[in-house]
């Protein structure tokens, strides 16, 4: 497992969220075995039987690579010129050089969730990021696939891949919602280099708020490793409720509590990746957290606290300009009760609501301000203040042609990566100003040595808030330029 959370952190940040879809396989009822009576012993064998076959191993593969790093030289400058070029001689750069350097091949497992019979798998983000070459695993070995990633998406920590095959064992996805605090539940993976393994445990919290990016979690203490990641919480009928993603831990093994992200965020992301091929985040734009957590906060300090008239509900500390909570008058100290009918007590459970939804989404908001209760409705946005469809750019929205440069480029400029602009079709570079010849350097600060780089760097961008690439490089003559160019009209 990638992601180890060391510590909890009130929730405090600009809220950002999602809509659900239907569950991709119907429910059906688990025979009377499955179901004890209060008090009475579970017998957790059926839930394994049903769901080990639906559960895969997930081998990636970073192939090795050429890079090009920075290293310091303290000497350096003194020794190619004593007075540090003040003579027009030496480098002048602080000791600051670069190389390249070859990294290793690299490989990870983690494990997968069959959720449909076509081969649609569900896994974490972390399990599938940077890979080169992934290859699934069915239970028991019984045959090997390579998978193409269909969607991804960090904040939430989920990806969907595909795999060529049919007639395959699909999981029943229950609605977490229904998940009950003290249920039994197993987690399956391949932890640790054990493929097929079950743990059993309950659910001990829900809608749990991490410091991490991925938020409204199901907290269980079935024991959870590196390699579950990706893997399967059942429930006693071997029914999915969530996709196993991280374990609170201070020595990265599991010592009684993990985290898994619940399926009524699974459907939502698998159905915008299908759609989309990204993940549509919604936000209500505000900065705010648990009325609960800023209270015992104020006391701490032995600072006043204001009578906000409950204990329960989400504390608004600040409203984000042009956002759907400014548009719809919300203010500062406004506490948020209830959305859509949905009691809200915590900022989990605002985060699990309105992970449900999409930008365009319209919600009723019911909210305290100076104790008396008011009523809202308010039109969810996306990062950019819209309500547009969100997708990840490709390179082809830049209407450009690139290359990294060659020997004579380096040589000519004294510059040791870039990549050269080497046709301008139309498009966003050339509504910039970015003309043919150009070197890129850098983009949004990060450095640009391969055409991958910088196709990185245009997804990143265009679901950001401000979507545009922030272009450094260099023109053939040596003259250094800026570009800022916007990938949204």
């Amino acid at each position: 497992m990638k992601k180890i959370v060391k510590s909890f952190m009130p929730a405090i940040y600009m809220l950002v969220i999602a809509f659900s879809a239907a569950s991709c396989n119907k429910t059906v009822a688990a025979p009377a075995a499955a179901q004890a009576a209060p008090g009475q012993p579970v017998d957790l064998t059926y839930a394994a039987e049903k769901s080990l076959p639906s559960v895969v191993y997930i081998k990636s593969v970073i192939n090795s690579k050429t890079q090009t790093v920075e290293y310091s030289d303290p000497f350096e400058d003194f020794f190619s010129d004593p007075f540090g070029g003040f003579f027009g001689r030496g480098q002048g750069n602080n000791g600051r050089r670069q190389r390249q350097v070859q990294t290793p091949k690299r490989a990870a497992a983690g494990s997968g969730v069959i959720i449909s019979a076509d081969g649609y798998i569900v896994t974490n983000n972390h399990v599938v990021d940077g890979a080169d070459e992934l290859t699934v695993t069915l239970n028991e070995n019984s045959k090997e696939y390579s998978a193409r990633v269909i969607g991804a998406d960090a904040a939430t920590d989920l990806a969907l891949i595909k795999i060529d095959a049919k007639d395959l064992p699909a999981i029943v996805i229950a609605n977490s919602d229904d998940v009950k605090v003290g249920e039994w539940v197993l987690a399956v993976g391949n932890p640790l280099g054990l493929n097929n393994t079950v743990t059993a445990g309950i659910v001990s919290a829900k809608a749990r708020t991490l410091s991490q990016g991925v938020q409204s979690m199901i907290q269980t203490d079935a024991a959870i490793n590196q390699g579950n990641s990706g893997g399967a919480l059942v429930n006693v009928r071997g029914e999915l409720i969530g996709i196993n993603a991280m374990l609170a831990s201070p020595t990265g093994s599991n010592i009684g509590y993990g985290f898994a992200i619940p399926t009524t965020i699974v459907n939502k992301a698998v159905d915008d990746f299908k759609k989309y091929g990204s993940y549509q985040r919604a936000m209500i734009g505000i900065e705010g957290g648990s009325v609960k957590d800023y209270v015992d906060a104020m006391k701490d300090q032995d600072k006043e606290v204001k009578d906000f008239g409950t204990m329960e509900g989400v504390r608004i500390n600040k409203v984000v300009e042009d956002g759907a909570a400014a548009d719809a008058g919300l203010e500062a100290d406004d506490i948020i009760t209830a959305i859509d009918g949905q009691k809200i007590k915590t900022m989990g459970d605002l985060q699990g609501i309105v992970a449900q939804k999409r930008p365009g989404d319209k919600v009723t908001v019911k909210y305290l301000r100076n104790k008396k209760e008011k009523t809202v409705t308010m039109t969810l946005k996306n990062a950019q203040g819209n309500t547009k469809v969100v997708k990840n750019a490709d390179l082809d929205v830049l209407g450009g042609q690139f290359r990294a440069i060659d020997d004579n480029d380096k040589k000519q400029l004294e510059i040791t990566y870039g990549l050269k602009v080497t046709k301008v079709n139309g498009g966003k570079l050339k509504e910039a100003g970015v003309p043919a010849g150009f070197i890129i350097q850098r983009v949004n600060e990060e450095a640009m040595k391969s055409v991958e780089d910088l196709q990185d760097a245009v997804k990143k961008a265009s679901t950001s808030k401000e979507s545009v690439l922030y272009i450094q490089g260099i023109f053939p003559t040596g003259k250094k330029a800026y570009f800022a160019v916007a990938l949204q009209d």
